[in-house]
């Protein structure tokens, strides 16, 4: 009979405390601006190794010193303005999450062998659950608290790599899933005490295979659209110095290379306008004479004020009839948008909630316009990381994407790249082409096979005119995305609950059968 591994901890704490911090450190490497893609899969070994046979005060620890090294490292753009205390606040909770996601995979380790000791079992069942919980941490934290903050999903760190055009048929998570089956199946096969019989690694090499082999789902060319896109690089940060109509201003400056070309639309990135158009005439006007002048509509964005709502609006304005379509950002960032339980954080740092004065309310309509036959789907800044936010545009019949963002409060730090590989992994997960438009860059417009048509560098004023290609058809990643989250994260959860309850009462019943 087979003897399955020993469920004691591969390393000792002091190790393995050194390890999970070098996985964190090697995973945030595998994101932008250094975006050395296959240290992921170093991060997620190393990590995994740490938790092998851990108890769980010991999967706890481990768990957050990689949450931690990761975190504080990965989003310290936050404290660029305000200083460490939202970077102690984003990356503590983060880190407070991650860590605890850590158990259930310290837990798997531990119940598969003992309830399931079949060789092939370790060798198939094991990595899949692993790697299901893995998908189900990053589910949890892409969605709570409030809104969640899906930033640091693994299949995000693979934009540049020649792994992401699999995110066209299973999703961002779903690249997740298969990236951490296959560095735990390999973790497995190395702990085979027969390293010399090969068909123990037949599921990691099944999985290597599975990850370059495939290639990006084919949609269908639906031709082209000539789209302009002005990075006006104005004073748009929070705390820029500036007099009323300055972004505008430096919009339009940036637009003048545009005015005798020939467009099909003209695209402004979010925090373009510093006034209402809906409310403010003058506003409007200056709009209505830039779209009559260019012979097309705009699309442009500013906060909006409707009754006693205020949204993030972009808006498809024509000349003549102002906005003719609406869409609101669905989820504005909690704490840089609006201030969830406001009165309670007041209480806790009143100087710098105050600081935050607006309080944006969550959009409702759809993220797409019809610009003269053309369905664009639409994305506004933070809302490009949100499945949901992406797929409904997919389904609606976006041809093409169009995102707008404002990253000028976070100026010389890697979150505009950051961001920008969130970019790139949208138009490969939807087949779509992709014009990222930022005010201070940097701007981009993607293929949708995730090579770079045209950009502009960040912190310079600038326009591109560029010919972007349109497609139609659904990739599968839209189709049976939400289901393989559900199938692969909640499933995991259900099935390590299923363990720890027949654990439990093998445990319990152990107890009650009185000894000869």
């Amino acid at each position: 009979m087979h003897r399955t591994a020993s469920p004691r901890p591969l390393l000792p704490l002091w190790a393995a405390s050194i390890t999970a911090v070098v996985a964190g450190f090697a995973l945030d490497l595998a994101f932008p601006d250094v975006g050395w893609w296959p240290l992921a899969f170093v991060g997620v070994g190393f990590s995994l190794v740490s938790l092998i046979g851990r108890s769980v005060r010991g999967a706890l620890l481990v768990g957050l010193l990689f949450a931690g090294a990761f975190w504080f490292v990965h989003v310290d753009w936050t404290s660029r303005y305000l200083g460490v205390v939202p970077w102690f606040a984003l990356a503590g909770l983060e880190t407070l999450l991650m860590g605890l996601g850590a158990i259930p995979i310290a837990l798997a380790y531990r119940w598969v062998p003992r309830l399931l000791p079949a060789r092939w079992v370790q060798l198939t069942v094991l990595p899949a659950l692993v790697a299901g919980l893995w998908t189900m941490r990053e589910l949890v934290l892409g969605s709570w608290p409030y809104t969640g903050f899906p930033w640091g999903r693994l299949g995000m760190s693979q934009s540049e790599s020649p792994l992401a055009h699999l995110a066209s048929w299973v999703g961002v998570s779903g690249l997740t899933f298969l990236m951490v089956a296959f560095v735990a199946a390999l973790v497995q096969y190395t702990r085979e005490r027969r390293l010399r019989d090969l068909r123990a690694a037949i599921p990691a090499a099944v999985l290597a295979v599975l990850l370059v082999a495939v290639p990006a789902f084919p949609t269908t060319d639906a031709g082209t659209m000539r789209v302009g896109s002005v990075q006006g690089n104005g004073p748009s940060g929070y705390f820029d110095r500036r007099e009323r109509g300055d972004i505008l201003a430096a919009q339009l400056a940036a637009s003048s290379p545009l005015l005798d070309e020939d467009l099909d639309v003209l695209l402004w990135p979010e925090g373009g306008i510093d006034s209402d158009p809906l409310s403010n005439a003058s506003t409007a006007s200056t709009l209505d004479a830039l779209s009559q002048r260019i012979d097309a509509p705009l699309i442009v964005n500013a906060a909006t004020e409707r009754g006693a709502d205020v949204f993030n609006t972009s808006m498809l304005w024509r000349a003549g009839e102002g906005a003719v379509a609406l869409h609101d950002k669905a989820y504005p960032v909690p704490f840089g948008e609006y201030v969830p339980d406001r009165w309670f954080f007041q209480m806790l740092a009143p100087d710098l909630i105050g600081l935050i004065g607006r309080e944006y309310t969550p959009g409702t309509n759809a993220p797409m316009f019809d610009v003269d036959g053309v369905k664009v789907g639409l994305a506004i800044c933070f809302d490009v990381i949100y499945d949901d936010v992406i797929r409904e545009g997919a389904r609606d019949g976006a041809e093409v994407y169009m995102f707008q963002t404002n990253n000028a409060d976070f100026r010389a730090t890697d979150e505009n790249l950051q961001q920008l590989a969130f970019a790139r992994m949208r138009a490969i997960e939807t087949g779509r082409s992709a014009v990222n438009i930022s005010t201070v860059g940097t701007s981009q417009v993607i293929a949708p096979d995730g090579s770079v048509i045209d950009e502009l560098p960040a912190d310079v004023a600038g326009a591109m005119l560029t010919e972007v290609p349109l497609r139609t058809g659904i990739t599968p990643a839209v189709v049976i995305g939400s289901g393989v989250q559900a199938v692969v994260g909640w499933g995991s959860a259900a099935a390590i609950a299923l363990l720890g309850v027949v654990v439990f009462t093998r445990r319990a019943r152990t107890k009650k059968t009185p000894t000869p």
